[in-house]
């Protein structure tokens, strides 16, 4: 019998399948929902699945080709959503007991232009608590776990998105960034995602709103020409969100990629680095070669002086801990217990948060001149491949202690260990893509330019990563339920085994891990059937 495998083809080419008829928008979605039928009771990874509105929009999209109406670039496609930005209609839970029951009135932006694009929301996807950890894993729904390896996480904080994506449930997809949260997930599970320049695509109604100038949502896909489109969908001011830039940005055409100068960085200026993520560094940079580009060795010895991490420490407490204070106040004990920790971080002196900012401006500078030099920076996304989920869950004391351990050899803390690699770059906020490259883990090389050229960077990871995207994760592995909490019961292995649990049914997944309850979204858009 064959087998359709629709749900692997990537956005750009299923908008093309649907445009010429040679597929209906109702088939690709279809694919999508029972993809996520067979695999996600084993990884997690989605909290709302939107069954019946994705199929009367499927509809809709297919009666659109029929009578030859102008068509998006994306029309057709479904795409899945972090649950930190608002659908309209639909419940938004940001991770958190707190927010169980939050229904958005409004879609956010980028969700706003996605759909305008002719692209169709399907699901809302994991995240941790607020997101602000690296780790996919809250109150609510439980752990989101890698499809490459049931033990490993996807990273976070748009780890349930990365998951989703890596694994067929959606071609592509949106996710936000603070510290490492598009680029490090795409490390973990071997997609591509992109950070561009704070300013290109406006953050309105993502949670949380601070720091808003360090915020970014960003697109995440199985293909750079996916980055692209949705890039070019989702650029542009949007009257709300004050960050983005009313100028364009470089209009001027992205540089061919023959007499490309990229600069190679790996040890020493991020601290050691895996052999193997180091080895896939290497490889796009023989890549590069390959087609013309100059590739160097190209060494910044003052950021080996300045830990990102430390920056992030002290730059983001002095915003969000006030800011998460507030929005707890009376609940904290509902928490989960990063949120718990991070609430009770001293205040941050002003002294301290002044140095902070004049070192940002020290990095901004050190990266102007960097980019005179050279029209990209190859480097590594994270130290180390996707580590042990029960290392990186810090849901108990222990857990905070375990979840240091594989990053002894690198940074001090896993915190460190996976942020000061980007955390330096951040504060640029120049365009950064993680591309996937064919590896014996699904690792990425990360290819970063300077600011506004998003284009560039574009090109230079397509081309850095030849055949990457092509492996598949099986998610066939046996999950292992050894972190269920005391009260727990073992929970089905499939969703025909507990009757209660349908992800058609367009409800908010019940809790497997910590309650085994059944949570149920308010919003009336939620259906009941998906056929």
């Amino acid at each position: 019998m064959k087998v359709d495998r629709s749900f692997y083809r990537d956005a750009t080419e299923l908008a093309e399948l649907i445009r010429t008829r040679q597929m209906s928008s109702v088939e690709v979605v279809r694919a999508h929902l029972d993809r996520i039928d067979e695999v996600d009771p084993r990884l997690n990874a989605v909290v709302t699945v939107l069954a019946e509105q994705a199929l009367a929009a499927a509809r809709a999209a297919d009666e659109s080709v029929a009578a030859g109406a102008p068509l998006g670039p994306l029309h057709g496609v479904p795409f899945t959503v972090k649950d930190a930005l608002d659908v309209a209609g639909v419940v938004t839970t940001r991770g958190s007991t707190l927010f169980r029951d939050h229904v958005a009135t409004a879609d956010a932006t980028a969700v706003a232009r996605l759909r305008a694009a002719g692209a169709i929301p399907l699901a809302k996807t994991n995240l941790p608590e607020f997101s602000y950890w690296t780790e996919t894993d809250n109150l609510l729904v439980g752990r989101c776990d890698n499809p490459w390896d049931g033990e490993r996480t996807p990273g976070g904080s748009s780890g349930g998105e990365s998951a989703a994506i890596a694994a067929g449930m959606s071609p592509l997809g949106l996710g936000s960034d603070v510290a490492i949260s598009v680029r490090g997930p795409a490390h973990d599970t071997g997609i591509v995602a992109l950070k561009a320049t704070r300013g290109r695509i406006p953050i309105t109604g993502h949670w949380p709103e601070v720091p808003r100038r360090y915020w970014h949502v960003g697109p995440m896909a199985r293909s750079v020409r996916d980055i692209a489109t949705a890039l070019r969908v989702l650029s542009g001011p949007d009257g709300a969100d004050g960050e983005v830039r009313h100028a364009p940005p470089h209009t001027d055409p992205p540089k061919e990629m023959a007499g490309l100068r990229v600069g190679r960085l790996i040890e020493p200026g991020f601290g050691p680095v895996d052999a193997e993520v180091a080895a896939t560094v290497s490889a796009a940079a023989d890549a590069l070669r390959d087609i013309g580009c100059t590739v160097e060795p190209a060494p910044l010895e003052t950021l080996e002086t300045i830990d990102g991490t430390e920056l992030s420490a002290t730059l983001f407490t002095a915003e969000t801990v006030p800011y998460f204070r507030r929005a707890a106040a009376g609940r904290e004990a509902e928490l989960h217990t990063v949120i718990q920790r991070t609430l009770t971080a001293r205040e941050v002196a002003l002294d301290d948060y002044i140095a902070a900012q004049q070192r940002v401006e020290k990095l901004s500078s050190l990266f102007a001149e960097y980019f005179e030099r050279y029209d990209a920076l190859l480097c590594p996304v994270c130290p180390v491949p996707a580590q042990s989920s029960v290392r990186c869950s810090p849901s108990t004391s222990s857990g905070m202690t375990r979840c240091c351990a594989p990053y002894a050899p690198y940074r001090p803390s896993p915190m460190r260990g996976r942020r000061s690699v980007s955390g330096t770059r951040r504060y640029r906020r120049a365009a950064s893509c993680a591309p996937p490259c064919r590896s014996t883990s699904p690792v990425c090389p990360r290819c970063r330019c300077r600011s506004g050229r998003a284009a560039t960077i574009c090109r230079s990871a397509s081309s850095s990563s030849p055949a990457g995207s092509t492996r598949r994760p099986s998610c066939v592995w046996a999950r292992h339920w050894s972190r269920s909490a005391p009260s727990a019961t073992a929970p089905p292995t499939s969703p025909a085994a507990d009757p209660s649990h349908d992800v058609r049914a367009g409800t908010l997944r019940h809790d497997r891990r910590y309650r085994g309850r059944r949570l149920v979204g308010t919003a009336d858009a939620m259906s009941t059937s998906r056929r």
